[in-house]
């Protein structure tokens, strides 16, 4: 039993002792690793779709869409304070007045801060830079070249200059056109009219930090008329908050509660899994998912959508034939020849590979939130993939998985992993309605044991943190999970601001 002022703090943060209890449990035993038995591939779990039938489904979710709830749902909560890391390492490693910005780079190797610098014209932040240099520093130009693009890097990332090291990543300027500068907020609202409309609206929800709610709602009122007048179409956004209630206890190296300098418990985000009470909350039929990040400017947008409407189109008909097939158990209406067409249906279309011999089994497979997933060819980007997976009841299926679940001294399952042909670029379509039209608790489908433990600090101090089963990881274990093949060029994001010097950021025009 804890002290009252823990119980105290604990109501306080909104977190049941109960969650402590089970959070210390997991960090005493270890959160266990993913068991992998294979990666999926080709014809092996992930389906590759020809040109004739990407266009059937095209037709088939354009022709469905207007009858139907969709929104798009982006987790935009993170700052872009990573995005400028090695800019941050600069001002702190860097004095101009000691050595020359040539020996600097030269010595301590610094290749991307020297294509930051040899590439600043292309940056679409560039102007604003500039245009707050001017009226800050007037001797600016008199200065060497080591002091000008250390204070160039200061104004951009501090408070007291454009501040971008504390916005949202959402609000960083991604893209230059010939008239006006995008956001990656607005570019996500501008794809989302060309997929993601119904009814004449294109609804997007977003999770934000509460500290960034205002910052959106301006951005979105300067943008809303723009995008309507240029697309034809209206754009909703609604928003929610990670819920402070699943952050989870830090912990120390012997896997005691962590406290701070005042005796109280230390609580962390859990992760993008803690977003499952967001995600459960969005009540629509059709539920696209991307990060906020992954943008790519207007050229590009036109094929993007094309390949977000295949894997809606494939949903659409996947979730017909499940309703249908669950209608008929219910009514007792299965003839067998009906029960091994649903069998086949069970096998090769939603990959289940253990299929229950009752009809009450085939029914509680049929009747799970379905996700389908694009996933691209592996081109080295870090991150999870496709993979099927054994889990603790010895059951057998596809999951997406991170590197970070596998166990690396595992030398089997170190190899599985680097042999997988495909990695998760957060490109998902969900059907979270069952048969009547009514939402799942999505809390019911999660592998609470699919959780993750890392090596954090706090003020210099080593602590162990738990992550929840990750969103698109354990959180949607127990869904229905179809894997298809989508293009390379509809992942592009920016993790590092360099990142906006690619193609897929630089507009024709």
């Amino acid at each position: 039993m804890l002290p009252q002022e823990d119980l105290e703090q604990l109501t306080a943060h909104g977190v049941c002792e109960e969650a402590v209890s089970e959070q210390l449990k997991i960090f005493n035993q270890g959160a266990p690793f993913t068991n992998i038995v294979t990666a999926a591939t080709h014809g092996n779990g992930i389906n590759v779709i020809n040109s004739a039938d990407q266009k059937s489904l095209i037709a088939h979710y354009d022709d469905k869409k207007e009858e139907l709830d969709v929104i798009k749902f982006v987790p935009a909560s993170g700052a872009a304070t990573r995005m400028f890391s090695f800019l941050h390492q600069f001002l702190d490693e860097y004095d101009p007045e000691e050595e020359t910005l040539a020996t600097f780079i030269k010595t301590k190797d610094k290749k991307a801060l020297n294509e930051f610098f040899s590439r600043l014209k292309e940056f679409p932040f560039i102007s604003q830079v500039r245009s707050k240099i001017r009226s800050t520093y007037p001797e600016y130009k008199k200065s060497n070249k080591g002091l000008r693009m250390y204070v160039l890097v200061k104004l951009l990332l501090n408070e007291d200059g454009l501040n971008f090291s504390n916005l949202p990543k959402g609000l960083v300027p991604f893209h230059k056109y010939t008239k006006i500068i995008r956001t990656a907020f607005e570019e996500q609202l501008f794809e989302a009219t060309q997929y993601a409309a119904s009814q004449g609206r294109a609804h997007v929800h977003f999770t934000f930090s509460p500290k960034h709610v205002e910052l959106f709602k301006k951005e979105y009122e300067a943008v809303e008329k723009r995008l309507t007048n240029k697309t034809k179409v209206k754009t909703k956004i609604s928003y929610s908050f990670q819920d402070q209630s699943t952050d989870t206890i830090a912990v120390t190296l012997e896997n005691k509660p962590f406290r701070d300098n005042n005796g109280q418990f230390v609580f962390r985000p859990s992760g993008h899994g803690a977003l499952l009470k967001n995600l459960n909350e969005v009540d629509a039929d059709i539920i696209f998912i991307k990060n906020i990040d992954n943008v790519a400017v207007e050229e590009y947008v036109k094929n993007n959508a094309k390949s977000k409407k295949v894997l809606a189109g494939k949903l659409i008909k996947l979730q017909a034939k499940i309703f249908e097939y669950l209608k008929l158990i219910i009514q007792r209406n299965v003839t067998d020849s009906k029960l091994q067409e649903i069998k086949t249906f069970l096998w090769k279309e939603l990959n289940i590979k253990d299929i229950p011999q009752t009809e009450a089994g085939i029914a509680t497979i049929l009747n799970r939130p379905i996700r389908v997933c694009g996933v691209v060819k592996n081109t080295g980007a870090p991150g999870g993939g496709p993979f099927w997976v054994k889990n603790s009841e010895g059951e057998i299926s596809l999951q997406i998985v991170e590197m970070s679940q596998i166990d690396k001294d595992d030398e089997r399952q170190w190899n599985m992993a680097q042999e997988a042909t495909h990695f998760n670029p957060v490109d998902l379509v969900c059907g979270t309605r069952d048969y009547n039209g009514e939402p799942f608790d999505l809390n019911h489908f999660v592998d609470p044991e699919a959780c993750f433990i890392s090596m954090k600090t706090i003020e210099g101090t080593p602590i162990k943190a738990l992550e929840l089963p990750g969103l698109w990881n354990g959180s949607m274990a127990n869904w229905n999970t179809v894997f298809v093949e989508v293009p390379e060029y509809t992942f592009s994001p920016v993790k590092t601001v360099n990142d906006l010097l690619s193609p897929a950021h630089k507009p024709l025009a």
